[in-house]
């Protein structure tokens, strides 16, 4: 009996052992399950804050896009009201100006020895050209050479530009 005893007690001695190290195993376990817990919630708390952050950062910027927008839309109504503007100015300066004739070519004066249109003399140095539209004598100046069709006094030359535009 007392062998048996002393059997017994190496056991529990041994199974309170083997108790121990389970138990201090799972005390480093659990130290560790709580140092990732407080790492997690460490984590969480700072996607958190970023995830707030950028939530203000949209709506910030949503707010900011808003208002841009409001303003383009504000300038383009703007544009689109002065556009009617211009339009309606337009046409009325074309219904003011729909009755005007165009102008007529002057006749060339009846002394040969001025220009017709600024009533210089012709001399050594200022040479005299027939208009080939109203055949009227013109100087140089006064004057456009239209090429292979020889020259022809300003106010034909702008009249005969403006009628083929």
């Amino acid at each position: 009996l007392p062998q048996h005893l002393a059997t017994l007690a190496a056991a529990a001695r041994e199974e309170a052992r083997q108790s121990r190290q389970q138990l201090q195993a799972q005390r480093q376990e659990v130290a560790q399950l709580q140092e990732q817990l407080s790492r997690a919630r460490q984590d969480g708390e700072r996607w958190a804050l970023a995830l707030q952050r950028a939530q203000r950062e949209a709506l910030e910027r949503e707010a900011t896009r808003g208002a841009e927008q409001a303003r383009q839309q504000e300038l383009i109504r703007d544009m689109k009201g002065r556009l009617l503007e211009l339009l309606r100015e337009k046409d009325a300066l074309w219904q003011k100006t729909e009755g005007i004739d165009a102008p007529v070519p002057s006749p060339a004066p009846r002394d040969a020895g001025l220009c017709a249109r600024c009533h210089k003399d012709f001399r050594l140095l200022s040479r005299r050209y027939n208009c080939r539209l109203c055949q009227g004598k013109v100087c140089h100046t006064c004057s456009v050479d239209m090429g292979k069709q020889g020259r022809c006094c300003l106010l034909c030359y702008q009249q005969r530009h403006t009628q083929a535009m």
